[in-house]
């Protein structure tokens, strides 16, 4: 996959409301003016085919925007097809899986929260830059979801995603 530039980028597409759209037509399938990009039914995530290459639309509209290319870009909102530049933003690796969503395979239904059957009550934990911060015991899992809020917010800032 080629990198692309900034000028290149601006050539090929118009940007407006979070999508790009096509200033040159490089195939006869591409109309000028219409929406670039397909979703990519495996992430949720928009995606543009140029000369041959696949690219992801959030990272091009990122070019667009700024003129260069962060190795991570976060979505904000959480939302992979919201690709409005107030909702991007230059992050880290570690930073962008702060923002990630509760795991499918979450049983107390709160982010850093699960049930220690050897205590007998419900645990906090929170992962951050490698290490794993103990938060405490607690009876109820709402309880321990407070203090998971609180623990996030400390470690994460900005990136902290409770649900």
């Amino acid at each position: 996959m080629q990198e692309l530039a900034q000028d290149l980028v601006r050539e090929l597409f118009d940007y407006k409301d979070g999508a790009l759209h096509w200033k040159q037509s490089l195939n006869r399938r591409i109309r000028i003016g219409s929406r670039a990009g397909s979703l990519n039914k495996q992430d949720g995530r928009v995606q543009v085919r140029i000369n041959g290459s696949m690219y992801k639309a959030h990272r091009l509209v990122f070019l667009w925007h700024h003129g260069y290319l962060p190795e991570y870009i976060d979505h904000i909102d959480g939302n992979p097809a919201n690709n409005r530049i107030e909702n991007l933003r230059e992050c880290s690796l570690s930073q962008n899986q702060w923002n990630r969503k509760v795991c499918k395979n979450n049983t107390s239904g709160y982010k850093g929260v699960w049930f220690s059957k050897q205590t007998n009550k419900w645990q906090v934990e929170v992962h951050s830059e490698g290490r794993k911060y103990y938060g405490g015991l607690f009876a109820d899992a709402e309880s321990a979801n407070k203090a998971a809020i609180e623990l996030r917010k400390s470690l994460h800032k900005d990136f902290a995603k409770h649900k």
